[in-house]
């Protein structure tokens, strides 16, 4: 069961709103019902939120947002269609029931912070805990441990204006978590803060999400934020969902061109990872497999290095040609102090951005390596330099001479080439 279910949302402020979900369920947009005076702010919007998961709402000023959110939480009634959480459809909830399941379900963070300017940081920090009628000392202490967890342990006793923007933001946060709920709502959370401020509190957001494992529903304007803290993200355009998707989805295969074209300055390589960019790795040498076949795998497949990977995946290493050259030439029969073990290894969740210094320094593709050390992918500098480009822009012709850092194929076991020079084929 998903923590949030919003079922074909609409919104319709003013007299003749009835009439206007039916035009506009019937395709009509918004622009095209002016004769009623109305205003459609949410069109026919549908989602689900996994528990646990950070769920971005992202558009422009007037797409929707912010009345989709609090149609999520009930302060606003929707005028057609439901909002389920946990299984339970708030829309036929009397008032004190869905006081009830607020206090108890969801927290929200205000932009503008909301906090009591009379009462102190501990106490604005307790305060949801108060309205629910928790006693004193409980509520206290829940509110200092949810202090200790943003970083403002040691302010307790401070009053709101004493605080910066930042802090004022982060005791708005230890509110939300004081409160225990399952699901958090944020309305643009961080758009009043400075950009330096604003990029701590979405890392630190990020931490408290990797430790405790809410269920975030995330409102901003600002795609960069929406593509670091969203596990997905929902594009809203004139009240209507445009895309729904992971960051890399809505990067590398938009929708429509209305998403394309407000993606297409974002910070790629802040988005894209190892394991979006990564090739299928392929086991291209047994360590157990002697320097002849090694040599013949590489020149096969017209290539000057190869990994050296054992059958249960585990990356040993790699080789280069020059070396294994030398080595049959010289009558050496297996690998053993050939393989260089100190090749460059990155983790799938490495953001591309993060990639090149490596890349430039290695005379091997990257190696993409799992937690238990097994080779699940490689970057070839090629492919890594391909990333930069726009998902549209890409001609995918790979044709052409064969990169050095290209992935082999095993081969078999051939006798020895005759004798060549260690001169290179580098790309």
């Amino acid at each position: 069961m998903p923590a949030v279910r919003a079922a074909q949302l609409y919104k319709i402020f003013g007299k003749r709103a009835s009439r206007a979900v039916q035009l506009l369920s019937d395709g009509r947009h918004r622009d095209e019902i002016g004769h009623l005076n109305v205003t459609a702010a949410v069109i026919d919007v549908s989602f689900e939120v996994r528990a646990g998961e950070i769920f971005v709402v992202m558009g422009l000023s007037g797409s929707g947002k912010s009345t989709l959110i609090r149609m999520l939480n009930g302060l606003l009634e929707p005028t057609s269609g439901s909002v389920e959480i946990d299984g339970t459809d708030i829309t036929r909830l009397s008032g004190a029931e869905l006081r009830r399941l607020r206090s108890r379900k969801i927290s929200m963070v205000f932009q503008h912070f909301a906090l009591f300017p009379h009462r102190s940081v501990l106490e604005n920090a307790a305060y949801g805990l108060e309205v629910r009628g928790v006693a004193r000392e409980e509520r206290l202490e829940q509110a200092r441990h949810a202090l200790g967890l943003v970083g403002l342990a040691g302010w307790e006793d401070r009053l709101p204006h004493q605080l910066s923007g930042g802090m004022q933001q982060r005791v708005g946060l230890a509110r939300a978590l004081a409160a225990d709920t399952d699901i958090i709502l944020m309305d643009e959370a961080f758009s009043a803060l400075d950009p330096l401020i604003r990029r701590d509190m979405q890392a630190q957001l990020l931490e408290l999400q990797a430790t405790l494992g809410k269920t975030i529903i995330f409102i901003t304007h600002d795609l960069n934020e929406a593509m670091r803290l969203g596990d997905r993200i929902c594009v809203l355009r004139d009240g209507r969902v445009a895309q729904i998707g992971t960051a890399e989805e809505i990067l590398n295969d938009p929708a429509n061109d209305y998403v394309a074209q407000f993606v297409e300055d974002v910070d790629r390589t802040r988005v894209l990872t190892a394991s979006s960019v990564m090739e299928p790795p392929i086991p291209v040498i047994d360590p157990a497999n002697g320097p002849r076949a090694a040599l013949r795998t590489m020149r096969d497949n017209q290539t000057v290095s190869a990994f050296v990977v054992r059958r249960n995946r585990q990356l040993v290493g790699a080789v280069r040609e020059g070396a294994i050259g030398e080595a049959v030439r010289t009558g050496v029969t297996e690998l053993d102090g050939l393989i260089d073990t100190g090749i460059e290894r990155v983790h799938p969740d490495t953001a591309v951005a993060d990639l090149f210094h490596q890349a430039a320094e290695s005379p091997y593709p990257l190696a993409v390596v799992d937690d238990d050390g097994r080779l699940v992918g490689v970057i070839p500098r090629v492919t890594l330099l391909a990333a930069l480009a726009p998902a549209n822009g890409e001609s995918g012709d790979r044709s052409g001479p064969p990169d050095a850092d290209a992935v082999v194929t095993p081969a078999p076991e051939a006798p020895a080439p005759a004798a060549q020079d260690d001169e290179g084929r580098e790309r």
